[in-house]
């Protein structure tokens, strides 16, 4: 063999081989082999990235265990929320009976009290009198009645024991006079008022006992712009 033919046959093979890679260069995959090379990378992948937590389990059954512990932490969140709640009414329920109770222990220590002392010393309208003086008696801490001035501050008497509230009323209705009843006075008395005509009006000869007295003092504190 001649060096021009073995020069040939090697540029021949060559040619030949060059051919077949370009050929294997250029081949096609299906769809199926695509996948299949995808699913052995991931798989590869994930194996390689938890190999440090293998000793935690499987990585579904972790992931099912952390979803169910979120649901038993917001089901618990859930009833903590009806829990508070039913404190809440049963709170509002309690101080309303408090409420409630410090009311009609008002009404026997405060109220009472000032409705019978106003009574006693001649009223003329002992619920007004009332209404004027039951923000100066308070109920303490103790349950106990105090007499307080318009600062809020306890009243004494002279022997520095706490002011009463008979005491209070009195007190009152003796600075203001026009809160009382005058004293009984006789039928003549009764006829003079009422036939003086447009003469000025004595209110200490009325009887708040005789109906007719009482609405002449009515309208005598209309006048006076008192009522």
């Amino acid at each position: 063999m001649s060096d021009n033919t073995l020069v040939t046959d090697n540029a021949t093979d060559a040619a030949t081989e060059q051919t077949e890679n370009q050929a294997q260069a250029t081949k096609t995959y299906s769809q199926q082999e695509v996948d299949n090379m995808m699913a052995r990378m991931k798989g590869s992948l994930e194996k390689k990235l938890l190999k440090p937590y293998e000793d935690l389990g499987d990585p579904n059954e972790l992931r099912q265990l952390r979803e169910e512990a979120a649901k038993k932490q917001q089901a618990e969140a859930i009833k903590r929320g009806e829990f508070e709640k039913t404190l809440q009414e049963l709170a509002a329920k309690k101080d309303a009976e408090i409420s409630k109770r410090d009311s009609v222990i008002k009404e026997y220590k405060v109220n009472v009290p000032i409705l019978s002392a106003a009574a006693k010393y001649n009223a003329v309208n002992a619920e007004q009198v009332k209404a004027l003086l039951s923000t100066n008696v308070r109920l303490n801490d103790s349950g106990d009645v105090e007499v307080i001035d318009s600062k809020g501050s306890v009243r004494y008497n002279d022997k520095g024991e706490g002011l009463g509230v008979e005491d209070l009323v009195r007190e009152f209705l003796d600075s203001n006079p026009h809160f009382k009843l005058a004293n009984p006075t006789t039928t003549n008395s009764k006829s003079n008022i009422v036939s003086k005509g447009n003469a000025p009006l004595d209110v200490t000869k009325l009887d708040m006992n005789n109906p007719e007295h009482r609405a002449l003092y009515r309208e005598h504190r209309k006048t006076q712009g008192l009522s």
